[in-house]
């Protein structure tokens, strides 16, 4: 914990001017293409949605009251330092909501079909979900849900994201109708995915891990003609339980096709798996 904590000390104005940032597009995207198009994209945004139609309450005032009740979810079963960070997002974003609420009467889009509107309002959104989520913050609400699918099920931020709101926004579907469903799917769809972009990066490397009879052909093919070093190390086959070694090594996306036809060329029976390489730091 106190690594935890020396790492949420570093660099806090930058850390917070980022949420500011991601917050500020996540409530203009709100504003200008959800609420007026009445679609229940997931989270207390879109329960808010559903809490103004039935009872005309302003989406920005149920956020608020509905992240209160989430927070105290989240003491239970998430660790109260995580909690702490979450509700400055928690309370921030009703209020940008709120701030930026003039927007929908302002930018009207008129001649923009729902597809389009569903798929600017999902890139926005998940844009500005993504700065907040990479900056080490959460912005309550539903965010408490879905760290605690991650905490039990170690699945990503995304997938985790896809399973609590798909769950609201199939409770949309009966509120205003399949069509409206559809185009929600779609935002939700674009928000998981830009979040996981924007935390992970585009991936400009790939990782192999080769298992080969010819580890000193293959090594010298990396290391002497791509250039990249290689990590060697010891392992067991889980049927055969023979020693074998493992190759690593990490290249660049362009080098992918030398290196997998590389190890074809030299060892026609290799087993290799390739996966991307978001971040690479060290080594050469």
């Amino acid at each position: 914990m106190d690594i935890v904590a020396s790492i949420y000390k570093k660099h806090q104005i930058e850390r917070y001017f980022y949420l500011v940032i991601g917050l500020i597009i996540c409530a203009c995207t709100y504003n200008i293409f959800i609420v007026p198009n009445d679609i229940v994209f997931g989270g207390v945004g879109g329960i808010s949605i559903i809490a103004n139609h039935f009872l005309g309450v302003k989406p920005s005032i149920f956020m608020l009251g509905c992240s209160f009740v989430l927070c105290l979810i989240g003491f239970v079963f998430l660790p109260r330092e995580k909690v702490l960070r979450s509700i400055v997002g928690a309370i921030l974003l009703p209020i940008f909501v709120e701030l930026t609420s003039f927007l929908g009467d302002v930018i009207v889009i008129k001649d923009a079909d729902m597809l389009t509107i569903s798929l600017f309002g999902g890139v926005f959104y998940g844009l500005g979900l993504g700065i907040a989520y990479k900056y080490g913050f959460s912005l309550g609400g539903t965010d408490f849900l879905t760290e605690i699918v991650h905490k039990y099920f170690r699945l990503t931020m995304g997938s985790c994201m896809l399973i609590v709101e798909g769950i609201i926004v199939v409770c949309g579907a009966f509120v205003f109708g399949v069509t409206n469903f559809l185009y929600a799917v779609v935002i939700l769809y674009l928000i998981t995915f830009l979040v996981d972009k924007v935390i992970l990066g585009i991936s400009d490397k790939k990782a192999f891990y080769i298992v080969t009879s010819k580890k000193k052909e293959v090594s010298d093919y990396v290391i002497n003609t791509l250039g990249h070093t290689i990590t060697v190390f010891s392992a067991t086959g889980g049927f055969s339980k023979k020693k074998v070694s493992v190759l690593f090594t990490v290249v660049p996306t362009r080098e992918y096709y030398k290196l997998k036809e590389g190890i074809s060329h030299i060892d026609s029976g290799a087993f290799f798996t390739v996966v991307d390489a978001y971040q690479v730091s060290g080594g050469e």
